[in-house]
């Protein structure tokens, strides 16, 4: 009897796809990429300049949980007022708090400011060098003090940010919560880091995760680092980086006092610590949970025929939820004194800085319009 005929080694094991290559392999490639896709941004030197280590570090305090298109016009603005630190540095805190008015997270500014004085004052108007050096300034964490070291000094680091997260995330899998893998995501990120261009690498990776490597719908097809994505190759890059369950965040009430009189609004500057600090207010109430509108009047600024303004102002903190009451009164003539208010003509009201929930109060009480 015929024998049957040997089976192919084809045929007895599925064929192994190729080895995915390590992403240190292709990180000419990225830089590559970087060199003909990197953005335009007004912060950034032209290829070949060398970075402006002021412009570099306003950028990315500007940068902290805000978006480069709500940057963009503040950074200009702080520029063309104070061009240098030594300018910065000059200026009167209360003028950089109007100047800052709207990119939230004010403790940002009156660091900012601390930090130019600390850099004009006693360095010489000359930034570190170094990431340790550099966290020794006010309001300088591990992000920024790695950002201005490798862009404006192209010192040996990364600044990991939440772009460069998910591209490092998704290129390893790293399969745990966001909030739990940082220092796993910032080690990751370091062991690629190349011989040279330590700043350009930042910033491709920077740009790679705002533009291809997009939370929602990656265009893996445009990345350099695709063939060597585990993500990818997995076919489960919006899995990456894994997000933790989101916890909801608490909601707390008061109330804002818009008291009016000339042609002129009751206005205050908050204390310098705590939230909206050093910021100009409505007289306002504590925000609290158990904030009761009954007893609201206890903190209006004057004696006056208040009346509550209907709906509320909405506004979201980093760690809770607010809902204002708004009370308007309108008075004769001022009182003799109102403690730690001023008068601010309506005219003028729009340059006082006011902090976003203060806008949305003036809108309301119709005193400002869009």
């Amino acid at each position: 009897m015929p024998r049957a005929p040997a089976k192919s080694s084809a045929a007895r094991s599925p064929a192994k796809s190729p080895p995915r290559p390590d992403p240190r392999a292709l990180l000419s490639d990225l830089l590559s990429w970087y060199d003909r896709r990197r953005r335009d941004l007004p912060w950034r030197a032209a290829p070949g300049e060398r970075a402006d280590p002021y412009a570099v570090w306003l950028s990315e305090i500007m940068l902290q949980q805000t978006t480069v298109e709500a940057v963009k016009p503040y950074f200009h603005a702080f520029l063309v007022r104070w061009p240098s630190v030594e300018a910065l540095a000059a200026a009167p805190l209360e003028e950089v708090m109007k100047a800052w008015a709207g990119l939230g997270y004010y403790a940002r500014a009156r660091n900012l400011h601390a930090c130019a004085q600390q850099v004009a004052f006693e360095r010489g108007g000359v930034f570190p060098r170094e990431e340790e050096d550099l966290l020794s300034l006010p309001g300088v964490g591990p992000y920024t003090a790695a950002a201005v070291a490798a862009i404006a000094f192209d010192a040996p680091c990364v600044a990991v940010d939440g772009n460069v997260e998910r591209v490092v995330a998704r290129l390893f899998a790293i399969d745990r919560p966001i909030r739990e893998a940082k220092r796993e995501l910032r080690e990751t990120a370091q062991t690629l880091l190349p011989a040279s261009r330590s700043g350009d690498f930042t910033q491709a990776l920077m740009d790679l995760g705002a533009t291809v490597c997009t939370p929602r719908g990656p265009r893996c097809d445009l990345c350099p680092f695709a063939s060597a994505c585990e993500a990818a190759r997995r076919g489960e890059t919006e899995r990456f980086p894994v997000k933790a369950q989101k916890l909801e965040k608490p909601l707390r009430r008061g109330a804002a006092f818009v008291l009016t009189c000339g042609g002129a609004a009751l206005l205050r500057t908050r204390p310098p610590r705590g939230l909206l600090g050093g910021m100009s207010e409505f007289p306002s109430t504590p925000f609290r949970v158990d904030f009761d509108p009954s007893r609201a009047h206890a903190h209006a600024p004057a004696a006056a025929r208040w009346r509550a303004l209907p709906g509320e102002v909405e506004h979201v903190f980093t760690h809770f939820s607010l809902r204002l009451t708004i009370f308007a009164a309108t008075l004769p003539a001022p009182p003799p004194h109102i403690e730690n208010g001023r008068w601010t003509p309506l005219a003028r009201l729009t340059e006082e800085g006011l902090p976003t929930l203060m806008r949305k109060v003036a809108l309301r009480a119709g005193l400002i319009v869009e």
